[in-house]
């Protein structure tokens, strides 16, 4: 709450003097920036119900029964992270799927590590796919008003190499977690569903977990469809809450929690005062216009991990950036590179935490000097190699 009431005051000053000193190149930043903010509140919330109802919990736990190797649990639950980064904000991901991968790998007796970082790195790595997987995409296309399935089918070279590398990184790197077993195995709590008491109240639980299945897709299909799905999304994540709330699955508080609006009403007001400025400062457009895709990937992955992708995104991509999509490769790879990258790891961090995982910042990027380069370079071939002209 602290954190949340300090960005609010952050961004409601940053918004005070943007709308003084600069008052239209406010209210064009504010026009274009709002709808990022409300379709990513409306995935947040379809995240929490589904998280409520049991439904990453029981992917997870279908994952972590494979009688395989433990890279292929691994990989397994990798590609769980990487479908609901795409579906449903990395966020949504790091948050409810960071304690899966970790309890999951105690279950099987392996090595936490490589399940811990790899829910990080692969969140990253997997939100270029859809228009909501990170607020950045919204943030630097917004003027392109183009459906999501178009979005997605000019990023889907990139989102499959740095996915592909990703999960073959992090396989490689813990090799040798993942080979031998640890000697203590953390005892994993019951699955809300087991307290649940007779088979008629499972057989409910299972029926609302179709039901936060189904508003998944819902929302899958409203970002594919739609030119502008914020307020559809938004609807649709409103609608969802407010039944797990009357049934009971779910708290107002706990919605509240999950969505974060002074957290992310401060980010919004951050990202109109920058905004404003980016209209009005031709310094960053210019470097925008002048620089390759490989300076251009560069220089949001610099202006991540210094000031956070959010506010780089709004700063560097605000007046049309030559290449766009080589910027959403450092915005969105770049933040493997270091926590400060993006809120993701901070939600990250509180996640693990909460199941007696130890995160390092220093491992984060002992990681990430080596997958970020790669990820990205390879990202820009494939985009290159695909549609040269789209980067």
């Amino acid at each position: 709450m602290r954190l949340g009431a300090g960005l609010l005051a952050v961004g409601a000053t940053a918004t005070a003097i943007a709308a003084v000193a600069r008052p239209s190149e406010a209210r064009a930043a504010a026009a274009a920036t709002w709808p990022p903010f409300v379709l990513v509140a409306g995935l947040l919330l379809i995240g929490v119900v589904a998280h409520r109802d049991g439904l990453f919990e029981l992917l997870g736990g279908l994952a972590s029964r494979l009688r395989a190797h433990p890279v292929a649990l691994l990989v397994a639950l990798l590609a769980l992270v990487a479908t609901v980064t795409t579906v449903l904000n990395l966020d949504t991901s790091v948050a409810f799927l960071t304690p899966v991968l970790v309890l999951a790998a105690r279950r099987r007796g392996v090595g936490e590590a490589a399940f811990l970082y790899g829910a990080l790195l692969m969140s990253n790595a997997a939100s270029l796919l859809l228009p909501g997987s990170n607020l950045t995409n919204l943030l630097v296309l917004a003027n392109e008003h183009v459906p999501g399935a178009v979005f997605a089918g000019r990023m889907l070279p990139a989102w499959a190499v740095s996915v592909a590398i990703t999960a073959v990184f992090v396989a490689v790197a813990f090799r040798a977690d993942l080979r031998a077993p640890v000697a203590d195995v953390a005892l994993v709590a019951a699955r809300p569903a087991a307290a649940l008491g007779p088979t008629v109240v499972a057989a409910r639980v299972g029926a609302w977990r179709a039901v936060s299945a189904m508003a998944v897709a819902a929302a899958v299909v409203l970002m594919l469809a739609l030119r502008s799905p914020a307020l559809a999304v938004a609807a649709l994540g409103a609608a969802v809450a407010a039944l797990a709330v009357a049934r009971g699955a779910l708290s107002a508080r706990e919605a509240w929690d999950a969505v974060e609006p002074l957290s992310l009403a401060g980010v919004f007001g951050v990202a109109v005062a920058l905004g404003a400025l980016a209209r009005a400062w031709t310094g960053p457009a210019h470097a925008m216009a002048h620089a390759g895709p490989a300076a251009t990937a560069g220089l949001g992955t610099v202006a991540a991990v210094l000031v956070n992708n959010l506010p780089a995104a709004v700063l560097l991509g605000s007046r049309h950036p030559a290449h766009p999509r080589a910027l959403l490769l450092g915005l969105n790879l770049g933040p493997n590179l270091a926590v400060t990258g993006s809120l993701s790891a901070l939600i990250w961090w509180r996640a693990a935490l909460t199941v007696g995982a130890r995160p390092s910042a220093r491992r984060v990027t002992g990681l990430g000097v080596v997958l970020v380069p790669l990820s990205i370079a390879a990202s820009l071939v494939a985009l290159w190699l695909v549609s040269p002209g789209r980067l």
